[in-house]
């Protein structure tokens, strides 16, 4: 029988290293992490206030608005009046950030589909397989 913590630390390690070679996988190379999942988010759930933003990834008001203020210089985000509360501002994902957040997805897809390739069968079974298990446990 494994010892949970080595277990535990083999598979932190393992999907780390995933995660930076799909994080590599980028559409804008100066794209940080952290304003590639604002545009994640706006594409996923819509517009939001600057505040709900801020709140649904961890951070700061001040450090979102850095972020935004960013992803507006380049075109890939806008700010707009709230219809029902003028003293609101809505951010919202522009048509240009929507081509980077798909074409990101794309580079990451294609990359991985090319590593699994290689895989023998029986391995890609077993990695679907543990994809299943993975999102079951962090979804409780």
């Amino acid at each position: 029988m494994s010892d949970l913590s080595s277990d535990a630390s083999e598979i932190r390690a393992a999907t780390f290293r995933l995660a930076r070679r799909l994080r590599q996988q980028r559409a804008v190379t100066t794209m940080s992490d952290g304003q590639f999942a604002v545009l994640v988010a706006l594409k996923l759930h819509g517009p939001h206030t600057l505040t709900a933003l801020a709140e649904r990834e961890g951070v700061t008001a001040p450090s979102m608005n850095r972020t935004v203020n960013c992803l507006e210089e380049e075109g890939y985000l806008t700010r707009e009046p709230d219809a029902d509360d003028r003293r609101k501002v809505n951010i919202a994902i522009t048509p240009t950030g929507l081509e980077v957040v798909e074409e990101t997805v794309h580079r990451r897809d294609e990359w991985l589909a090319r590593v699994l390739a290689d895989l023998p069968d029986g391995d890609r079974e077993t990695l679907r397989a543990a994809a299943k298990i993975i999102l079951k446990v962090i979804e409780r």
